[in-house]
């Protein structure tokens, strides 16, 4: 069971980056990015996971007692979670100024971006 979770991660990486390598439209790409992030999720989920752990919460157990589970990965996938909400937030505005300013989002059609 442990191993499935890394497989998981790694599929669905493998699925954004293919997405993100196909993608003609910026739109897609930035949701194709964010199944990218979403596989770090698993990822770091799957590395906090421990069978029959509890919450780290100390109050009704004595320290020691029982298996828990590490909070600083729960706390660094919210901090992820947070982080590539922003990042799409950011890309999305990003892409509708373009839509604006070029009239499209195909990546091809924008010559002016390139150098």
């Amino acid at each position: 069971m442990h191993v499935l979770s890394y497989l998981v991660a790694a599929y669905v990486f493998l699925i954004g980056c293919y997405g993100l390598a196909t993608s003609r439209n910026l739109i897609h790409a930035v949701g194709c990015l964010a199944v990218c992030q979403s596989a770090t999720y698993v990822l770091l989920l799957a590395v906090g996971y421990r069978d029959g752990a509890t919450a780290p919460v100390f109050s009704d157990i004595a320290p020691g007692s029982r298996p828990v589970v590490d909070p600083v990965v729960q706390a660094l996938t919210l901090t992820d979670v947070v982080v590539g909400a922003t990042v799409t937030a950011l890309l999305l505005a990003l892409t509708v100024q373009i839509s604006k300013r070029h009239g499209t989002v195909d990546p091809d059609e924008l010559r002016e971006l390139r150098g």
